[in-house]
């Protein structure tokens, strides 16, 4: 089936550039952005906006985290609504999937969506009700840990291109990579390389998730639901997300300054 690439645009504007001595004006690549809408049991349930690229990975591991799905078997057919267009992808789930979930397709406003009229303690209190508490005990080398995370943007090439993006990458515990997604939106890239080894029965063999970005509770909750033990970010994390890494028994850290870790849970998976 096909997947559009994940691409800048081809008509490249002219910018102007000032570097605080000259002024000049020359094109500049800027990262793409169109929505994708996904649809399930025939009916619309979500628009996300994503940077082209992945797009059945992307609504794979969307499923997942949204807890539409809890097992690859569960998605009965996975595939575009028309051969042309990429931005409309469609969802049918297996028959016992559906009818167990139906409360929850009907809902359409699941906890990821959660706006206002709802505080943090009661947000931590639902997802801890829907996703089970890591149990996995891999420990990796926290010198590697840093290095990864001082080193992301070699696996961010639209990055290179652009300055505009987010991604995330999945690893072994000895730091192989296994996947990585990258894309405008932070919560998409997840999505993308989770649904990468979700896809392909893999998601099992993920330890540890590299960020981009600095993590909030709603990458903490997809990286909970597709169990992964260690967490680390470029940026610190937001309090909501820590209490809930710490919620689900998860390792999360981010880098240090001027060098090193800061850990906010979990330590004891990070040798020093």
């Amino acid at each position: 089936m096909f997947e559009k690439s994940m691409t800048t645009d081809h008509d490249d504007p002219s910018v102007t550039c000032w570097d605080l001595t000259t002024k000049t004006t020359r094109p500049c690549r800027i990262i793409v952005e169109e929505p994708l809408s996904i649809r399930v049991e025939g009916r619309p349930y979500a628009v996300v906006m994503r940077t082209p690229g992945q797009e059945l990975d992307h609504v794979a591991g969307f499923c997942l985290g949204e807890g539409l799905v809890d097992k690859p078997a569960e998605i009965g057919t996975l595939g575009f609504c028309d051969a042309v267009d990429t931005n409309v992808v469609t969802v049918a789930l297996d028959e016992k999937r559906r009818e167990k979930i139906a409360a929850l397709i009907d809902r359409r406003h699941f906890i990821s969506q959660t706006s206002c009229g709802i505080c943090s303690k009661e947000i931590v209190a639902d997802l801890v009700q829907h996703i089970d508490p890591i149990t996995d005990d891999t420990v990796v080398d926290g010198r590697k840990a840093a290095d990864m995370l001082e080193n992301l943007k070699q696996h961010q090439p639209l990055h290179r291109l652009t300055r505009a993006s987010h991604a995330s990458v999945l690893c072994d515990p000895d730091f192989s990579v296994l996947s990585k997604g990258e894309d405008v939106g932070r919560h998409n890239a997840l999505d993308k390389a989770i649904g990468h080894l979700f896809r392909q029965n893999r998601l099992d063999r993920a330890r540890v998730l590299l960020l981009s970005s600095r993590t909030s509770y709603e990458l903490i909750q997809k990286a909970g639901r597709a169990q992964i033990p260690i967490v680390l970010s470029v940026s610190r994390p937001t309090t909501l997300a820590a209490t809930l890494a710490r919620q689900l028994n998860m390792t999360l850290a981010c880098l240090g300054w001027p060098r090193g870790l800061l850990i906010f849970s979990g330590s004891r998976r990070i040798r020093l």
